[in-house]
């Protein structure tokens, strides 16, 4: 039986709107009569109902992020089942996804992108600590907030790193084509490089206004992510740094190994793509833990914000002293 508007789910959860419909399930914004709140509702194709491998594949999307407690990770409230219908509860995230902020904008400013990147490498870099690989990163799974907060979301096919003999049965093809990484198309085995690649093609996208390797079909945009170089950003906007450039392209590489060895490392060099100010901020917090109030919000650090005259002034000051007591600050991404 088809979820609709209106319906009460578990005698809780009130179905107000369809938000979204995708290949295995669709969200609602539905209202939690218990907490009185607002929420997402992602409830199972009813054809999938009855597919032992589907359902547990829902489920697992339920165990694997109900494990993740992270900013820009969307949170699992709940999750059951009523009427043979699988459904999971997670936060409402009250603002549009990714790609509809590219349709409507085009091309991201190069520190807008670059930012919002930095938000989502984070998200998938916890996600792989705690052994778990997305394996669909693409702008439509990926949230924004009203603070312009990016939260990464649909983990329905993600798996965890530990299962023996890789993540991906050999022929066996996942993901959204436009952003799927070489060793993913061949339905080989994935990791945590194959998100980078895919992160590395949004990232394409957020500064180029386009996919890398448009097609007519997934099998012709496949092949081209599997045989053709990853394109340059700089052939697009020439005045886009040519450090960010190569670090698009490095994030593509069709070879794993060629990649960033991290979404830590990717992190690392997005950060020095934004200046070297910003790498020093990064590097003393993650190093120390010292972070000075004023420099809380530096630029790059986290969710826009913005600071007073004083606390812009400070952080002048601390960067003057910075570079005046470290001759060689922001050569290098620390």
């Amino acid at each position: 039986m088809t979820a609709v508007v209106g319906e009460l789910i578990a005698d809780r959860y009130e179905l107000e709107e369809l938000v979204g419909t995708g290949g295995m399930s669709s969200v609602y914004r539905a209202n939690d009569r218990l907490l009185e709140r607002d929420v997402a509702l992602k409830v199972l194709h009813d054809r999938f109902t009855v597919d032992g491998d589907y359902v547990e594949r829902f489920r697992r999307e339920a165990r694997a992020v109900a494990q993740l407690s992270h900013p820009n990770i969307v949170t699992v409230i709940d999750r059951g089942e009523q009427d043979g219908r699988q459904f999971i509860v997670f936060e409402y995230v009250d603002g549009e996804n990714l790609k509809t902020l590219i349709e409507r904008e085009g091309p991201l400013p190069e520190r807008e992108a670059i930012e919002l990147a930095l938000q989502i490498a984070r998200a998938l870099g916890f996600a792989h600590e705690h052994g778990l690989v997305h394996r669909d990163v693409k702008p439509q799974n990926v949230l924004l907030n009203g603070d312009a907060g990016a939260k990464v979301t649909d983990f329905g096919i993600a798996r965890s790193l530990d299962v023996q003999g890789g993540l991906t049965q050999t022929g066996t093809v996942m993901g959204t084509s436009d952003y799927i990484a070489p060793e993913q198309a061949r339905g080989r085995q994935v990791d945590a490089q194959s998100d980078v690649y895919s992160l590395g093609a949004v990232l394409y996208e957020l500064l180029t206004g386009e996919v890398p390797f448009p097609g007519d079909n997934f099998v012709a945009v496949a092949m081209r992510h599997i045989n053709e170089p990853p394109p340059s950003v700089r052939e697009r906007r020439p005045e886009l740094s040519p450090r960010l450039d190569a670090a698009v392209r490095r994030a593509m590489a069709k070879d794993p190994e060629e990649r960033f060895g991290s979404m830590g490392e990717l992190c690392a060099e997005l950060t020095a793509c934004l200046g070297p100010e910003t790498a020093m901020w990064s590097r003393i917090s993650t190093a120390s833990g010292w972070w000075p109030a004023a420099l809380a919000q530096a630029p790059g650090a986290g969710a826009p914000h913005t600071r007073s005259r004083a606390e812009a002034d400070k952080v002048s000051k601390w960067a003057r002293w910075l570079r005046a007591t470290l001759p060689n600050a922001g050569r290098s991404c620390w």
